[in-house]
C-alpha cells in the first residue's frame, strides 16, 4: 500500500488488501512513460487534473468512442469500450499526476472514488441506454481500485475492497462525433495532496517553470 494510504483514516474493513499496480498490470493498461505523460499546461488553457487541499482530485472529460449511441446492443457496447478506454486513459493521466513530482504517492494512495458524470452522445429521443454505456467507464474504475462490478467480484463482491465504487450520473442526448464523455472525482489524503500543492502547484500539466524543476530532477 501506499505510504500515505496506510497512514488515512480509511476503517481497516474498507482497506484494500491489493496493490492497484497488480491490478492495472494484470489488466494490461499501459502507464507510459514519463517523457509522454508529463507536459508543461503553456497554450492548453485547461487542466486535465486539479488538487484541491481537502484531498479531492477532479480529472477533466475525456472522449471516447467514435460513433454516436443508440440502443442496439453493437452500439452500446461500442460506446462500453470507448468508455473503458477513457477510464485506462484517466487511471495513467492519474498516475503521473500524483507521481511525478516525487513526493512520494502514487495509485495506491487513492482513498476512494467519490462521484462520475458519463455525457453519452445521442440524437435519438428514445435513447435509454446512456447508463449501460457509463457502465463501461464505472465498471472499469471498479476492477482497479476495487468494487463489486469488476473483474475481480464474484456474486457482486470485491473481496479487495470497494475504493473503486462511486455515485454517478449518466445522461444521453448530446451530439458529436464520439460516443461518451466521462469525468471522475477521487479522494486521496490530505497530507499527500497539501505535499504536492506546497511543491509543484494543484494543475496538471504543470506550469511551465515547475515542469522544467520536475524534468531536470527526474
Amino acid at each position: 500500500m501506499g505510504k500515505f494510504y496506510e497512514d488515512s483514516i480509511i476503517p481497516k474493513s474498507f482497506r484494500r488488501n491489493f496493490s492497484v499496480y497488480e491490478r492495472i498490470n494484470d489488466l494490461g493498461i499501459d502507464l507510459g512513460t514519463f517523457e509522454e505523460n508529463v507536459t508543461s499546461i503553456q497554450g492548453t488553457g485547461l487542466a486535465g487534473v486539479i488538487f484541491n487541499e481537502s484531498g479531492l482530485v477532479y480529472l477533466s472529460g475525456q472522449s471516447g468512442g467514435t460513433l454516436q449511441m443508440n440502443d442496439t446492443e453493437e452500439r452500446v457496447k461500442h460506446g462500453q469500450d470507448g468508455a473503458q478506454n477513457v477510464a485506462d486513459n484517466m487511471i495513467k493521466r492519474l498516475h503521473w499526476a500524483i507521481t511525478c513530482g516525487g513526493e512520494g504517492g502514487d495509485l495506491d494512495d487513492v482513498l476512494y472514488t467519490v462521484k462520475a458524470l458519463g455525457m453519452v452522445v445521442s440524437t435519438d429521443v428514445d435513447f435509454d441506454s446512456g447508463p449501460a454505456v457509463t457502465n463501461g467507464f464505472s465498471f472499469r474504475w471498479h476492477s482497479v481500485f476495487g468494487g463489486g462490478k469488476g473483474d475481480y467480484s464474484q456474486n457482486g463482491l470485491d473481496s479487495g475492497g470497494y475504493s473503486g465504487v462511486h455515485a454517478r450520473s449518466a445522461i444521453g442526448g448530446f451530439t458529436g462525433k464520439f460516443s461518451i464523455e466521462p469525468e471522475i472525482i477521487v479522494a486521496i489524503p490530505k497530507e499527500l495532496s497539501i505535499e504536492i500543492i506546497s511543491n509543484r502547484g494543484w494543475i496538471f500539466p504543470l506550469i511551465p517553470e515547475v515542469f522544467e524543476k520536475i524534468k531536470k530532477n527526474k
